[in-house]
């Protein structure tokens, strides 16, 4: 992976992985700007209700999501496709700062609106075939801390990590050949999480 700490404030991570795959939590690397991330996002997004097909059935669920990218990149998940919109500019720039992080190159992002910990995400990996396959993924957390979990598609192992308000979390490799991950659902969280997702769609 590329020295995703040439910044002297910016200490080597271990993997939280132990195989199979490269997931390096940076930790709240936007403490300065967060907060002003956070209200921009959530004020400025068009954001929609996401739909999810389960047994033939749609769903529209309380997250809300939005995608952006450099073209107008079709994303198909859970069952609905999706048509990338021009970047906001306060979304380019965390994306702008997150490469100038970790040297990695993304051309869209998307984005999830939690309105409490009522709101997750079940078990699943990211590799539709519009991803380019083994790219890294970079996930920006903004507002309320939450658990983020890992699970083997074969052998029996399990991580977990808490995503901090401001924090950035890189996967990339075999990751998402090898594991699955979610964010569970927890009573304890009252308050809304945004979560960008950047990644590098093929041309």
């Amino acid at each position: 992976m590329p020295d995703l700490f040439g910044i002297e404030s910016y200490a080597p991570q271990e993997n939280l992985l132990p195989v199979d795959g490269d997931v390096f939590y940076i930790g709240p690397v936007f403490e300065v700007d967060a907060e002003r991330y956070f209200n921009e996002l959530y004020q400025d997004v068009p954001w929609q209700h996401d739909t999810v097909k389960l047994y033939g059935k749609t769903i529209t669920t309380a997250r809300k999501y939005a995608w952006y990218g450099d073209k107008p990149y079709s994303y198909q998940y859970s069952g609905t496709r999706r048509i990338a919109l021009p970047w906001l500019d306060v979304i380019k720039q965390i994306k702008d700062q997150v490469t100038e992080l970790t040297g990695y190159q993304f051309n869209a992002c998307l984005l999830n609106l939690y309105p409490s910990g009522n709101e997750g995400m079940s078990w699943h990996t990211d590799n539709e075939i519009e991803l380019v396959k083994g790219a890294a993924i970079a996930s920006v957390s903004l507002g309320a801390t939450r658990r983020f979990d890992f699970k083997h598609k074969s052998i029996n192992q399990k991580v977990q990590v808490q995503l901090d308000h401001g924090s950035l979390l890189i996967m990339s490799g075999t990751t998402q050949q090898n594991w699955l991950h979610q964010l569970p659902k927890s009573k304890k969280v009252t308050t809304p999480r945004i979560n960008l997702t950047y990644r590098l769609m093929r041309e």
